[in-house]
């Protein structure tokens, strides 16, 4: 599977920002796509995460209520729709898929065989 994420860009805050990530190769409908994110100095942390097949989804603490996750099989893409968004949500963003991942492994990045190139999301105050 191959991933290519986009939509990245600078916003000020409060502002809204749509990412995509597409997938290519052997995609399936067992297929669980995430975003996850990474600041400067920081450690990479889990955004978001759908299932295909049942459209399952999981939100970070921190993004909740704040980014939705959605997918459109027909396209085999993924989106994350962020809104309301704050100075630290600055990050590269990273999109990662994987097989057969249960639902309380979706926060887990090791759950992830397949990542994306990351795509930057600068928030400004």
């Amino acid at each position: 599977v191959q991933l290519q994420a986009s939509g990245g860009g600078l916003v000020q805050a409060g502002g809204s920002l749509r990412l995509s990530c597409a997938a290519s190769g052997r995609t399936f409908s067992g297929l669980t796509m995430g975003w996850f994110r990474q600041a400067p100095g920081k450690e990479r942390e889990f955004v978001a995460a759908i299932r295909w097949r049942d459209r399952i989804t999981s939100y970070g603490e921190s993004v909740k209520g704040r980014f939705t996750i959605s997918r459109d099989s027909l396209k085999d893409t993924e989106y994350l729709q962020m809104r309301s968004l704050k100075p630290e949500d600055t990050a590269v963003y990273y999109c990662a898929a994987s097989q057969g991942i249960i639902v309380s492994a979706m926060q887990n990045s090791m759950s992830y065989h397949y990542w994306g190139q990351g795509t930057l999301v600068t928030v400004s105050s």
